[in-house]
């Protein structure tokens, strides 16, 4: 680590995280880090607690000279909202996005800024390390981390440190974040993807490392579940339309297994049954995949790994298909910088 610590602005877009966001402040707040750390939290219209514990949090930290909370209103309650309004607000040269139900590893900040040194990088991140609090989430997480559930993504199964399209939330070099003007906020879902094929495309690096990790809640139910990769698959086609040439094979897949299973399902009740080895076909693979994706897990658990991967695959691949086009119309391609230094707008005020 350099001999002075650059100091770190931690963004953090919160709504309804009663549950674990006093938890994913701490882990920030005792980082082995040097350098001087803020922590922005970008409060949506939460419905619990959230908003009591966030203002304790400010309250708690309002005389540590090194390491101070603070928030911001994010009245929309969306997460790219959320991030230019905490981005606006905050100072320091790097900048970390971090989750309200996310946890920092001790040292995850001190690493992302040498790497950051290191590769020249504009953007630093590492593996979506998923952890349950229960059986249903065990099982969620082991499909989340294996390849079966999400195919080759580095951040979600890990793999060798290097170049990446993209990793999970990121530590940024501000003046990076302030080229592209910020997050774009029509982007509900998937302005992670797509604020990383900016930067890319602008000839910067995105750089995946396995040394960072940050501890993942997922979602407590399969509704849950079903409605954030339906959102994902939804917004990655988004994507897609707004970004030619930033498709692959590997976000194709669950749309062609919806369709194929699908016209199994039909052509087997109506033509012949020899259709229903389609279905029957992807049963098998998803069972047989989650016998060595729960190794280590209570039966309970292993026994929802076929749900969790059904529900994961499904419901991604039928939001990408039926996302409709009048998405990526309301995607503004040509828009004024989002984001700026807080100082700046300071002195422009």
């Amino acid at each position: 680590m350099p001999a002075l610590s650059p100091p770190v602005s931690v963004i953090m877009p919160v709504l309804n995280e009663e549950r674990h966001l006093r938890n994913s402040v701490r882990h920030i707040l005792e980082q082995e880090y040097d350098g001087e750390l803020e922590v922005v939290i970008a409060l949506g219209p939460s419905t619990d607690r959230t908003d009591e514990i966030a203002a304790e949090l400010v309250r708690e930290t309002a005389a540590d000279p090194r390491a101070r909370v603070h928030t911001v209103p994010n009245p929309t309650g969306r997460t790219p909202a959320a991030l230019n309004a905490a981005i606006k607000a905050s100072s320091h040269p790097v900048v970390v996005r971090v989750d309200g139900h996310g946890m920092l590893s001790q040292n995850y900040i001190a690493t992302a800024v040498r790497l950051l040194a290191e590769t020249g990088a504009d953007n630093v991140g590492g593996i979506m390390h998923a952890e349950g609090e229960n059986a249903w989430e065990e099982a969620v997480a082991a499909a989340m981390t294996s390849k079966i559930g999400v195919g080759n993504a580095a951040f979600h199964t890990g793999g060798q440190a290097g170049p990446a399209e993209t990793v999970y939330l990121g530590v940024f070099k501000r003046d990076a974040l302030e080229r592209q003007g910020g997050y774009n906020e029509e982007f509900i879902r998937a302005q992670d993807w797509e604020l990383n094929f900016r930067i890319r495309e602008a000839g910067g690096a995105i750089w995946f490392s396995p040394e960072l990790r940050v501890q993942y809640r997922p979602r407590p139910s399969i509704r849950a579940l079903a409605k954030q990769y339906k959102d994902y698959g939804r917004w990655r086609h988004v994507v897609a339309r707004y970004h030619s040439g930033s498709i692959n094979l590997r976000y194709l897949a669950p749309p062609v297994a919806v369709c194929a299973i699908a016209a199994g399902i039909v052509v087997g009740a109506v033509v012949t049954p020899w259709a229903l080895l389609v279905p029957g076909g992807y049963l098998a693979a998803i069972v047989a995949g989650s016998v060595p994706a729960g190794k280590g897990l209570s039966l309970k658990a292993r026994l929802r790994i076929p749900v969790a991967l059904a529900t994961m695959h499904m419901t991604w691949g039928y939001g990408f298909l039926t996302s409709p086009r009048s998405l990526a119309k309301r995607v503004i391609a040509s828009r004024r910088p989002a984001v700026r230094r807080v100082d700046e707008a300071q002195q422009d005020a």
